[in-house]
């Protein structure tokens, strides 16, 4: 039984890394003023959560803290328990004029709000 429990622990670790490879999910939506980034990290605590802005780099660094006590008896850990990821936005900012305007984190969901400035000027057509 012992082996197992170790083929289906390695399957769990396995999955886990792959799922922080790819995480979290996130949405971005865009409107004239703001870009509004959603972005999914359940299971980790606000303090847990590390936002970056450089120009138009996002990252998001999370790290949980784990129970030793708990992993002795753990059998399957498919949760992620890192997240490291960089995102590239679809809007011009300029280093150095980096700006996020709110920052939400509510049930296992991160909303960000970054303020845009419009580039160039409305032609109007006679």
């Amino acid at each position: 039984m012992g082996l197992v429990k170790e083929v289906i622990k390695e399957i769990g670790n396995k999955s886990r890394e792959f799922y922080e490879f790819i995480l979290p999910p996130i949405d971005m939506y865009i409107n004239e003023n703001n870009l509004e980034v959603v972005i999914d990290v359940p299971g980790f605590s606000k303090k847990d959560i590390e936002l970056t802005l450089c120009g138009d780099i996002l990252s998001i660094k999370a790290k949980k803290k784990i129970d030793e006590k708990k992993m002795e008896s753990l059998v399957l850990n498919q949760r992620p328990n890192v997240i490291d990821k960089k995102i590239r936005l679809p809007v011009d900012i300029k280093q150095g004029e980096e700006k996020i305007e709110s920052a939400k984190y509510e049930n296992g969901i991160l909303t960000l709000i970054i303020p845009i400035i419009k580039k160039g000027k409305n032609i109007s057509i006679e």
